[in-house]
C-alpha cells in the first residue's frame, strides 16, 4: 500500500476514533513520508498537546525538526521527551531519546569546531 492510500485509510479511521493516539501518530508519518511537513508537523504538535504521554510523538517530532534544520525546537522536544518517558516509567524511550538528543549536541559541537 503506499503512503497516499495508508494515509486516507488513516485518516478515515481518525473520524471514527478522533482520540486515538496511535492512528493520529500515523498520520503524522504517513504525511512526514509524503514530504508534507507542514501537516506532519501540525499532526505531531497536536498529538504531543492533546495526549502528551504518547512518548513515540516526541521522538518523531524532534526529528522533523532536525530535518527541517530547526535544532533548538529538536532540543527542546528531545528534553520534554525524556521527561515524560521516565514519568511513564519507560526507560527504554527515555534512553533512545537520551542518545538522540547527545547525537543533535555532538553534531552542533562538531559544526562550532569546524568554524
Amino acid at each position: 500500500m503506499d503512503h497516499q492510500k495508508r494515509l486516507s485509510h488513516l485518516l478515515a479511521l481518525h473520524k471514527q476514533e478522533p482520540h486515538d493516539a496511535f492512528t493520529r501518530y500515523g498520520i503524522a508519518l504517513e504525511y512526514q513520508a509524503l514530504q508534507n511537513h507542514a501537516e506532519a508537523l501540525q499532526w505531531f504538535l497536536a498529538l504531543r498537546q492533546d495526549i502528551p504521554d504518547y512518548v513515540p510523538t516526541y521522538y518523531m517530532l524532534a526529528g522533523l525538526y532536525r530535518n527541517l534544520g530547526q535544532d533548538s525546537d529538536a532540543k527542546k522536544i528531545y528534553c520534554e521527551g525524556i521527561q515524560q518517558a521516565r514519568r511513564n516509567g519507560d526507560s527504554h524511550a527515555a534512553h533512545e531519546l537520551q542518545e538522540a538528543l547527545e547525537e543533535l549536541e555532538d553534531e552542533a559541537d562538531d559544526m562550532e569546531d569546524r568554524e
